[in-house]
């Protein structure tokens, strides 16, 4: 009986050090975050090197400003403006940037991003010779630096940063922002659609023209499970039409759109389905002016809010000059906060559009890739948060 009892005491023993021993996904994301991860965590002997304590600090205060100088004034102004938010939306052209598009729609329960950038990895952070994980928490700081400065992401840095590492992808960056935003992230689990937007996990075979993506479950200080999903797609016509990532989006909507610092591609002739889908697709877009041009926008379907102050594109983008847009701004509201290419706080312009229920069946005025379309969009006669809309029955900056 003693030998009996000295062995299930060992065997009680072992279980909680197994346990203890496993690194979760939300403790990477924290790790990765400067934040610290759980007590029983492997990665807590991590963060005893200095090289992550000056890494901590360095976040502890970056996103302190940011939340400070935009997102919590986003927050507010989402509180104020956007009366009845679908329980999905859309962020094209998006990058890695759930941090604003949980700013601008705190209640959504399902995320959809979509950009070039490809998903990437974040392996066991204890398995990673420690020099490693040094230079990855470094290179996460390089590539988060304009985005925590100026609201957008510069491409050609993540690609340096990002890439020559064991930590590299967009995923870390969606584990920082995730940790950062107070989320706690329960899954990760790599997938892929087909073309027929059908989702494949695991050892499925998607087919040709498989989109890869990741599907995170997270869950945030509300206790709701939410779920955000990043592809990493080609958004201009020819990817667009051959393969599901907007039949897979389609079955998501119709949702919220946020389209930002979106390099002006959706002026493009080249990139005309998807902006088809989003108007199709959308109950609301906010956009700042790099998104979906004015003239593409049918006004007896469409509200339109203007926020902000429109000064037009800056100098990267010549050509892109909207003049019905600037007319519309004539009479925008103020807004406190800075977004966009032109981030600085009262140089900044944010159009809240708003579909009128039930006006799908009102014939949509021909698309064009112009910025100057014939008719212009009826004058709202007094601007004010749109109304709530009844439920349905039944980039930032990617310099190329």
């Amino acid at each position: 009986m003693k030998i009996a009892a000295v062995a299930l005491a060992l065997l009680f023993a072992v279980v909680p050090s197994a346990r203890a021993a496993e690194v979760t996904f939300d403790d990477t994301a924290r790790f990765l975050a400067g934040m610290q991860p759980s007590a029983d965590s492997p990665l807590v002997a991590l963060t005893r090197d200095p090289a992550w304590q000056h890494h901590a600090k360095f976040f502890d205060g970056a996103f302190a400003q940011l939340d400070q100088r935009q997102l919590s004034k986003i927050r507010n102004w989402a509180d104020v403006n956007l009366a009845a938010p679908r329980p999905t939306m859309f962020y094209m052209f998006s990058g890695p940037d759930f941090l604003y598009a949980d700013a601008f729609y705190s209640k959504a329960s399902t995320y959809v991003l979509g950009a070039l950038e490809p998903v990437g990895v974040v392996p066991d952070l204890t398995k990673v010779p420690r020099g490693a994980v040094s230079t990855a928490l470094y290179n996460v700081e390089r590539s988060l630096s304009s985005i925590l400065s100026f609201s957008f992401f510069i491409t050609k840095h993540m690609k340096v940063d990002l890439h020559a590492n064991q930590v590299h992808g967009t995923l870390p960056i969606l584990y920082v922002f995730l940790a950062r935003s107070g989320k706690t992230i329960r899954n990760v689990e790599m997938i892929a659609l087909d073309n027929k937007g059908g989702m494949h996990t695991g050892n499925d075979n998607p087919g040709p023209n498989a989109t890869r993506g990741v599907r995170i479950t997270f869950v945030g200080s509300d206790g709701e499970v939410r779920t955000l999903y990043y592809f990493s797609t080609d958004l201009s016509n020819p990817n667009a039409r051959g393969t599901g990532f907007l039949k897979f989006c389609e079955t998501l909507g119709p949702g919220n759109s946020l389209l930002k610092s979106a390099s002006y591609l959706l002026h493009s002739g080249n990139f005309t389905t998807v902006r088809d889908w989003l108007l199709a697709n959308s109950a609301t877009i906010i956009q700042d002016d790099s998104g979906i041009p004015l003239a593409n926008y049918n006004a007896r379907q469409w509200r339109f809010f203007p926020f902000g102050r429109y000064l037009g594109p800056i100098d990267e983008f010549p050509g892109r000059y909207q003049e019905r847009y600037a007319e519309l701004f004539t009479r925008a509201q103020p807004i406190d906060f800075g977004i966009g290419y032109r981030w600085r706080t009262h140089e900044s312009n944010l159009l809240l559009s708003v579909k009128v229920p039930g006006s799908e069946t009102v014939p949509a005025v021909e698309a064009t890739s112009s910025a100057e379309p014939p008719p212009k969009p009826a004058r709202p006669k007094r601007l004010r948060p749109p109304e709530p809309i009844p439920p349905p029955p039944g980039r930032f900056f990617w310099f190329r």
